[in-house]
């Protein structure tokens, strides 16, 4: 399986336009942040077709570590769902507080069920 990179920037030749706005916490996404699309219904879920917005980066591995690929699919297929859980809420509240290019890891959840894909696993 191929891996896809997901970072979208000036600096790999398609910059993002100046007015592109991360759908998770309504926050513009400036060229030269980490960004990525997020597949609203996931990929393995049937999605490779569907709609992908544009997130900050870290809005994106926010909800990732939070949320297992069938719990997207099935509850959180829109972005409203997505802001009106109480944890990615909090998260919004947080984040929203700092500059449009920030960003940080992101440690997976204790309350996300199944396997963990990530980094030696």
């Amino acid at each position: 399986m191929r891996r896809v990179k997901r970072v979208i920037d000036d600096r790999t030749g398609s910059a993002l336009p100046a007015s592109t706005v991360c759908v998770l916490c309504g926050r513009i996404i400036p060229q030269h942040a980490r960004a990525s699309r997020h597949h609203l219904v996931p990929k393995l879920r049937g999605g490779a077709r569907g709609d992908a917005p544009m997130l900050h980066q870290v809005c994106h591995a926010a909800i990732h570590a939070r949320f297992s690929e069938a719990e997207l699919a099935r509850y959180f297929s829109d972005p409203v769902a997505l802001r009106d859980d109480p944890d990615l809420r909090r998260f919004i509240a947080w984040v929203s507080r700092k500059p449009d290019d920030f960003h940080a890891p992101t440690r997976r959840s204790r309350h996300k069920k199944g396997p963990h894909r990530g980094r030696g696993a």
